[in-house]
């Protein structure tokens, strides 16, 4: 039986994608205003790969999950960004990543329970 199963790497992961989409979705409510700026965003399972695929204690790149988001609502000075569809995504990635957290938090403490052999 393995004590530490992939299940903590995968969320160490998850946490590290939703960090970075965070800030790329950051980096587009920063450039709003910027004319003709056009606006990223993460695609989470091809980034999650690229972090699968990363050996030891190696940090895994996300630029190639990193795609442009086709602005619908083009400004006059033809920038994309949606602000209230940035402002969401932002939400949404932040709950997304406390979800996360809290599973990683849960699982660390169901082993540090196993490791005190059930003693607090």
């Amino acid at each position: 039986m393995k004590l530490f199963d992939g299940t903590l790497t995968q969320l160490g992961n998850a946490l590290d994608v939703r960090l970075y989409r965070q800030n790329v979705l950051s980096g587009n409510l920063a450039n709003v205003d910027t004319p003709n700026f056009v606006p990223t965003d993460v695609d989470f399972d091809k980034a999650m790969a690229s972090a699968s695929r990363v050996e030891g204690g190696e940090k895994a790149s996300f630029e190639s999950a990193v795609q442009d988001v086709p602005g619908e609502g083009l400004g006059l000075d033809g920038n994309g960004v949606d602000l209230d569809q940035t402002m969401v995504s932002l939400a949404e990635n932040g709950l997304q990543y406390g979800a996360v957290a809290r599973t990683a938090s849960k699982k660390l403490a169901i082993l540090k329970y196993v490791a005190n052999d059930g003693n607090g």
